[in-house]
């Protein structure tokens, strides 16, 4: 993934679910607390964007240094706006102060029928 926003695969033809993610994030060693309150920062802002169905943050239990991220959106578009945020482009431009390596994102088409939470 290079300093910009990822590229994202296009959604299937016909496809109707929402545009989903999950991501992982290894943090340097002694950065692990810092890497989780910068993605966690982000949570609050997110939620509050248009097109945002779910967007969480996790630890890895067993593994304190890798966070995990579940992300789904209306559409692709709503995702591609999140990436244009001022939370989130300033992530991407400093993540490699927290990352070791980089970003790994696995791009999700949802299999089971989307039923919203409040249904």
């Amino acid at each position: 993934m290079s300093t910009n926003a990822p590229d994202l695969p296009m959604p299937d033809e016909g496809e109707a679910g929402p545009y989903a993610l999950v991501g992982f994030a290894r943090a340097k060693s002694g950065l692990e607390d810092d890497l989780e309150r910068r993605l966690v920062s982000m949570v609050a802002p997110t939620r509050q964007e248009p097109g945002v169905l779910a967007y969480h943050v996790h630890r890895d239990r067993a593994d304190r240094s890798r966070l995990v991220f579940y992300e789904a959106w209306r559409s692709i578009d709503d995702l591609r706006q999140h990436f244009d945020q001022p939370h989130v482009s300033s992530f991407l431009h400093e993540r490699h102060t927290y990352l070791e390596g980089d970003l790994d994102i696995t791009w999700l088409r949802m299999a089971s029928a989307y039923a919203p939470a409040d249904s």
